[in-house]
């Protein structure tokens, strides 16, 4: 159950933030939301697990919190049918994957089909899946960077809404570039969720429309 520490709101938009782990995305999301002109709140945050730091963010914020633990359910499809019901009990205008670390079902990408967002540590479509900095490190890359993108039922494969590049250095560790990305993931994830909630940005037959206009496949920006 969620804790009883619920935020009152009256701005636009309820945010509810998916995470696993230290939620440092979800930090620099809650942060943004303090601004009196930012056009959501963040209502919920649900974890998967009960260790992650990401809930301690989200105490002392004062946002009301819960696990949900896949391991105690007996699929993958009767965990997301509950993961709905709690979404859906936060009234959810935007969803937002910070970190949460499990594959979804197609009904549960269905249910929230347009208002479900991803980051992903790569310029994708490179590197999908796990291990992107060291990929783009062996590759021989020059520049690697993140991806903000909607999220559809192909792992990783929605469309780009904005993506930031950073270089990559003779001698760079998959450490030392995780780094780079990371303060521009801090960077550009608050901003695309502002945009959710303003309603400047949507999504149409697989393709990106900022305030009704169609982004490039690499999406807002890109060079």
């Amino acid at each position: 159950m969620p804790s009883n520490n619920m935020q009152d709101s009256n701005l636009t938009s309820n945010i509810v933030v998916l995470i696993s782990g230290g939620g440092t995305n979800l930090q620099a999301i809650i942060d943004a939301c303090k601004a009196a002109d930012y056009p959501g709140n963040i209502v919920g945050v649900i974890s998967n697990k009960a260790d992650a730091y990401g809930l301690t963010r989200a105490e002392n914020a004062g946002i009301a919190h819960c696990v949900l633990s896949h391991k105690d359910f007996d699929s993958r499809e009767v965990y997301d049918q509950a993961l709905i019901k709690q979404i859906d009990l936060y009234q959810a205008d935007v969803v937002v994957l910070a970190g949460f670390m499990r594959i979804l079902t197609p009904e549960f990408v269905q249910h929230y089909q347009g208002k479900l967002i991803n980051i992903h540590p790569s310029l994708l479509p490179k590197y999908q899946g796990l291990h992107t900095h060291q990929r783009a490190i062996d590759a021989g890359d020059k520049e690697h960077g993140v991806s903000v993108h909607y999220v559809t039922e192909e792992l990783d494969g929605g469309p780009v809404i904005l993506q930031a590049k950073v270089p990559i250095f003779e001698g760079d560790t998959a450490e030392d570039l995780a780094l780079r990305v990371h303060e521009q993931e801090h960077r550009i994830y608050p901003l695309v969720v502002k945009w959710c909630c303003n309603q400047r940005i949507s999504m149409h037959n697989d393709t990106v429309l900022f305030e009704g206009k169609a982004l490039p496949a690499s999406g807002y920006a890109s060079d």
